[in-house]
């Protein structure tokens, strides 16, 4: 069925982005339409693909039933009763998109496979062949509709991102006004599929940058200094630039992976072996020279001498497993397919098409759940690690109750399980939020306006208010504001110990600290923390 949107030129400015120029095809709802295919439901009935008891993907007919993406089962099925309930399955997705690739690739030269329900097509040479840019994408919408049956949206502009974009509003981007599309939608965009961009987008909305044009106007340096490391690529995207500057070094010869069978593969439960080891040689091989992958070749040649290759571009460099996915997934799609090969497969050869350095696959220790390799190579390391030094080697942190900060933070060792145990007591006396960014214990001189050292009563009241505060030795700073104090009391009111007293003051310069010291006729004050 073909779709009757029209493309709409959009546009004003002119800004030259070095991206290259990029038609996106665009399949909505792929993981839908594809569970449906597999399971033979109507197309028209309201369907979602639920991956962890919450929805991943749903059709056009569950939206206006009141369904939406992450919400869950019993939520979802409340709201639309009729709806048609499909697992998550990625094997599935993939294998079922490769008549669309194949279709596209009957009318253009260098497809690639960004994710299962979208391809990129570069647009210079097929748009000269077929009149312009406008007659190609109407072109590809009818093919695919003829050939797949499937229903989709093309987009044209500079770059990926942008292409994509536009692909999602059928629309065609005039060549370097790239960031005068993209500056008027929401920041959300940034958080694609595949990208995990959940936090940084949060991150954006509570700084009140709402638009990519308003995250855009940030200054590179300033994003590369505040903000996660995966934000210079989203900076970029934003500003219709490419994703990431070219890679000025001379690759090294031996990059490309190749395996052959001395008896060829028909099955797909084999190229499903084949790939998990194929993927590690390849992931390998570009560790051991710095580098990794953002756009995969996957060469078969069959028995019969028959070659099919597909090309596999990724918005982030590829893991060992996510490269042992793509090869798995690409064998499936061709060894299912109704124009498959009429030989079995003897030979498959990765090739590393674009190459970037291999610190972009650098995760930080919180960032391990995104790779569930990495998270068990990790997760062995650290086991060994106990078993050397002892359980209490590895800690993680845990946010419980408590009335200080310090207090709040307790360290499990690894493997035992994360439950806060007291963050739900009321804990009298507790310091409000914000906490301290940083613990940095030292002395302090707290006095009044008249010179006299600050005191505290056991009551909790401060004889006279700071006026000014030297820290560790320092000159005097002038207090511009205060608050407290907070008195911590001992948990038995028969046990003798000291009262703490905790206040917080904003010195001259911009300068923030939490102060304590023991109640008392000579009260020793420090610096329990800082909020820089």
């Amino acid at each position: 069925m073909r779709n009757t949107r029209s493309l709409v030129p959009t546009g004003l400015g002119r800004e030259m982005s070095g991206a290259p120029r990029l038609l996106v095809l665009w399949c909505p709802d792929w993981p839908v339409v594809a569970a449906g295919a597999a399971a033979g439901t109507p197309p028209a009935a309201p369907a979602a693909v639920f991956s962890g008891n919450r929805v991943v993907a749903c059709s056009a007919s569950a939206r206006r039933g009141g369904v939406g993406r992450g919400m869950r089962r019993r939520d979802a099925q409340a709201r639309c009763p009729e709806l048609v309930v499909h697992q998550h399955d990625p094997d599935r997705d993939a294998r079922l998109f490769e008549p669309v690739a194949a279709a596209v690739e009957r009318q253009a030269v260098g497809v690639e496979v960004v994710r299962p329900g979208v391809v990129a097509v570069p647009v210079g040479g097929a748009a000269g062949y077929f009149g312009g840019e406008a007659a190609l994408a109407e072109l590809l919408i009818d093919e695919v509709a003829a050939r797949a049956g499937v229903e989709c949206q093309v987009g044209i502009a500079d770059g990926l991102f942008a292409a994509t974009l536009a692909a999602r509003r059928a629309a065609l981007v005039p060549a370097g006004e790239a960031a005068k599309f993209l500056a008027p939608l929401p920041v959300t965009e940034l958080n694609q599929p595949g990208d995990d961009r959940g936090e940084l987008v949060g991150l954006l909305h509570r700084l009140g940058l709402r638009t990519l044009g308003a995250f855009a106007a940030l200054a590179e340096r300033d994003v590369a200094g505040r903000f996660p490391r995966d934000a210079i690529v989203a900076h970029r995207q934003a500003r219709g630039l490419a994703e990431r500057p070219p890679l000025r070094r001379a690759l090294p010869p031996d990059l490309t992976v190749t395996e052959e069978f001395d008896h060829p593969l028909h099955r797909v439960d084999e190229a499903a072996f084949v790939a998990k080891t194929l993927g590690e040689r390849f992931f390998a091989g570009l560790a051991n020279h710095g580098l990794a992958c953002t756009r995969l070749a996957i060469v078969a040649v069959t028995e019969a001498g028959e070659e099919r290759v597909r090309v596999w571009r990724c918005a982030e460099p590829l893991t060992a497993r996510s490269t042992a996915d793509r090869v798995r997934w690409q064998c499936e799609g061709w060894l299912t397919a109704r124009d498959r090969p009429t030989a079995g497969i003897v030979r498959l050869r990765l090739d590393p098409e674009e190459v970037v350095g291999g610190q972009a696959l650098q995760l930080q220790l919180g960032s391990m759940g995104r790779d569930a390799d990495a998270a068990e190579r990790a997760g062995r390391a650290l086991v060994r690690i106990q078993g050397l030094l002892g359980p209490d080697a590895v800690v993680t942190p845990l946010l419980d109750g408590g009335r200080g900060p310090a207090e709040r933070v307790r360290l499990i060792p690894w493997g035992e399980p994360r439950r806060p145990v007291t963050a739900d007591r009321p804990w009298p006396g507790r310091l409000p939020a914000p906490s301290p960014t940083v613990l940095s214990p030292r002395p302090a001189v707290v006095l009044d306006a008249v010179g006299d050292v600050v005191r505290c009563s056991a009551r909790g009241e401060l004889g006279y208010p700071p006026a000014f505060v030297a820290v560790d030795g320092g000159p005097s700073l002038r207090v511009l504001g205060s608050a407290g104090p907070w008195v911590l009391r001992p948990a038995l009111p028969s046990r003798r110990e000291p009262l703490l007293v905790r206040i917080q003051v904003v010195l001259d310069g911009g300068i923030a600290l939490l102060l304590k010291a023991f109640v008392g006729d000579d009260p020793q004050w420090t610096v329990e923390g800082s909020y820089d």
